[in-house]
């Protein structure tokens, strides 16, 4: 039986930046016009931070704000990104579909977790039709918690998972594995950082590597289940 797969979605298997400039601009456009925001569009330091939860990034991006003023931004630009997506201004990462359909038929149970809310993961879910493969798909707003750790867990706990592979492009997603005895597979694309994969149990470069990982690590497992 192949082993289940997590897999965080942003910079892993959504490209993220395919709608993350329009969306970050349009908002702090706006911010400008209504003057609550002068300068450049912080779209580095966006991506520094990339895959924290969305409250964490107004904190770091707006710290002289107010939380009232974090909590509109936050909403406007939700709405901006759910917008793209359903436009279809965004974009899988190549060959993801093709890993999935590949892990389904292998008998992979595959889930998504993320720190994305559930309004903008389900956009994603239903115009890539990903619920197909995925057998659910978990946000960090459906745990009293910010913890991608936490998150895992709250998987590993519902479908009583005794072993599993994370896949994610960030340290969380690293450390979420880490943290619940699961395999780290870092994500070497748009957001990652060297740093962070260097933690990872394996590091892969596309998504079409899983094909010979999770067989692997799937005959691994079984044989340590049976000594």
């Amino acid at each position: 039986m192949t082993i289940p797969i997590i897999f965080d979605i942003d910079g892993t298997l959504f490209q993220t930046d395919t709608i993350l400039e329009n969306a970050l601009e349009d908002t702090f456009q706006h911010l400008r016009s209504l003057q609550k925001w002068q300068g450049e569009t912080p779209l580095a330091q966006y991506r520094d931070i990339m895959g924290v939860p969305l409250p964490q990034v107004w904190q770091t991006l707006l710290p002289d704000h107010s939380l009232e003023e974090r909590s509109y931004t936050d909403a406007y630009f939700l709405e901006r990104l759910i917008d793209n997506i359903r436009c279809g201004e965004g974009a899988l990462y190549p060959n993801a579909l093709e890993a999935l359909r590949f892990l389904k038929e292998q008998g992979c149970s595959i889930f998504i977790a993320s720190n994305g809310l559930v309004e903008y993961l389900s956009a994603i879910v239903h115009y890539y039709a990903l619920d197909t493969w995925v057998t659910e798909t978990f946000s960090i707003q459906q745990i009293d918690s910010s913890s991608k750790s936490d998150l895992v867990r709250a998987i590993i706990e519902k479908y009583s998972l005794a072993d599993a592979a994370v896949v994610g492009d960030r340290l969380s997603d690293i450390n979420a594995a880490k943290d619940n005895g699961l395999t780290a597979i870092g994500c070497r694309f748009d957001f990652a950082q060297e740093d962070e994969l260097v933690h990872a149990d394996i590091v892969i470069r596309d998504l079409l590597e899983l094909k010979g990982i999770i067989p692997q690590l799937s005959q691994t497992v079984s044989l340590e289940t049976k000594g």
